[in-house]
């Protein structure tokens, strides 16, 4: 039986989900530059953009277009927008380091562990199996478990930014006075911040691990 063809260069690049993360990248460079003349389609399109995330690794099992390119191209996109996104609450909400610090936790812990996972010779940093955190092997195993995260995230900052009225607002007389006046606002937050406080907990559990990861391997070629 003979060998598939392998695919091009140019092919694995227009793959569709890979055109899909391109479109992406366009639809957020336009949200991003409209984001305070219309906040209401910032939001709707940096959302869309998201469910895009989940739309494009549904057709890479479908098509069978899985590429180490489109997960790069993937969490790159993901990570830059959610980067974007926390830098401008950070300018609009005192205090702004809260979101600096997510910021940055968010960045090395995905950072790290893509890093170490690569350096274990593992082909995705999703594959966690050899964990021992139940939290940890949970968000990665179970994609809804992981998607009610990452959605709460995002839908928690989004949210964020439309109360936003001013450049300088206190982060907790916002929270405290839209949950109060809405009941809309109240169950978004309520939901939103369970999913967002698991999701800060996994970023520290995953740079912790992705870090002793590093140390292993170090330590193992020393022997």
């Amino acid at each position: 039986m003979a060998d598939k063809p392998r695919p091009s260069t140019l092919t694995v690049y227009l793959y569709v989900p890979n055109i899909i993360g391109y479109a992406r990248i366009l639809m957020n460079c336009f949200a991003f530059a409209i984001c305070f003349k219309d906040k209401y389609l910032f939001s709707v399109l940096y959302f869309v953009s998201f469910v895009f995330d989940a739309l494009d690794g549904w057709f890479a099992r479908k098509l069978n277009q899985v590429s180490t390119f489109g997960a790069v191209l993937d969490m790159v996109t993901d990570r830059i927008s959610t980067a974007c996104l926390l830098v401008i609450l950070s300018q609009v909400y005192r205090p702004g380091l809260i979101f600096l610090s997510l910021l940055a936790l968010d960045i090395a812990s995905h950072w790290l562990q893509m890093y170490s996972s690569f350096l274990v010779g593992k082909s995705s940093h999703k594959d966690v199996k050899d964990s021992s955190s139940w939290l940890f092997k949970l968000y990665y195993g179970n994609r809804k478990f992981m998607g009610y995260c990452c959605v709460s995230c995002e839908v928690l900052y989004i949210v964020l930014f439309l109360l936003a009225k001013n450049e300088t607002e206190n982060l907790t007389e916002v929270l405290v006075n839209a949950a109060t006046e809405s009941w809309l606002y109240f169950t978004l937050l309520c939901l939103s911040l369970v999913g967002w406080v698991i999701k800060q907990l996994v970023n520290v559990i995953q740079m912790k691990t992705a870090a002793d990861a590093c140390i292993h391997y170090d330590i193992g070629k020393k022997r």
